[in-house]
């Protein structure tokens, strides 16, 4: 195996990841194809055509040449509409097609990466002609796939994987993006500290510390008297980070304490993915 030790976690739980998908699948009648699933807009089968197009774009493949229709209301901005055209152009192809094109793109990237030697610093493309190093990619990627398992999981009523490699790899994306939430988008104030109490599944206890120019930071040790704490569950805290759920519609799985107009913002500001 040429791959470096670094990226290898990214690996795993992307296979984790793809092969429970693949397994879900296998039994599926064409109707429960179309059931809804958390992403907003989204069927099974727009999601596993997402999981596709994802995996074709770590592959390199060319982007399909196609029009949106002018319809699709959960579409508002660019980063959709370019996650949206991987999904449209599959709108409808039927289970067996489906079920072999994820197949097929399966072997390919097992493929890829038990031929990958790249440096996990090396420039990779992104979306939208972004660039980003190949560690990168491949984390954003096995937590992209985790997360629509889950979703998948959800819409057919067949809960799992929740501490899988692809939920760790999830748990350390979100805290990253903790700081801002807290400090930027829901301007905490300065000299304060936010506890996150999580248990479930995958459990922690993090504090964010607000420093008096207003940056924040990402700790492990409790605060004292912290400005609000908030005591949620794992998938909770998942489908809030992930904007599958509203906070007022997960209320009585959510405990708040301190400054409610903190608490207020910070759950505000708490979707992080586009």
């Amino acid at each position: 195996m040429s791959l470096h030790p670094t990226l290898q976690p990214y690996a795993d739980a992307w296979t984790h990841s793809i092969e429970a998908i693949s397994e879900l699948l296998q039994p599926l009648a064409e109707a429960e194809w179309n059931r809804r699933t958390p992403c907003p807009g989204w069927s099974v089968r727009d999601v596993v055509s997402h999981v596709i197009g994802l995996d074709c774009e770590m592959l390199g493949d060319p982007r399909p040449i196609h029009t949106l229709p002018r319809d699709l209301f959960h579409v508002t901005n660019d980063h959709q509409r370019y996650m949206e055209m991987q999904v449209d152009v599959r709108r409808h192809h039927t289970a067996p097609e489906m079920t072999s094109e994820l197949e097929y793109v399966v072997i390919r990237r097992n493929r890829q990466l038990r031929n990958e030697s790249r440096d996990p610093g090396t420039k990779v493309r992104g979306p939208l002609g972004t660039e980003l190093t190949l560690e990168e990619s491949m984390r954003r990627h096995a937590f992209d796939v985790w997360v629509h398992e889950q979703d998948l999981r959800t819409a057919l009523g067949r809960p799992g994987n929740l501490d899988s490699p692809g939920a760790h790899v999830a748990r350390d994306v979100l805290l990253g993006e903790l700081p801002r939430v807290v400090a930027e988008d829901a301007q905490a104030p300065r000299s304060s500290a936010v506890v996150f109490d999580v248990h479930g599944p995958v459990e922690f206890l993090r504090t964010i510390r607000v420093d008096i120019q207003g940056r924040g930071t990402l700790e492990t040790a409790p605060a004292l008297g912290p400005a609000a704490t908030l005591t949620l569950d794992w998938e909770t805290y998942v489908r809030l980070a992930c904007g599958r759920v509203t906070p007022e519609s997960v209320s009585d799985r959510l405990k708040t304490e301190g400054d409610p107009d903190l608490t207020t913002a910070i759950l505000r500001n708490f979707t992080v993915t586009n």
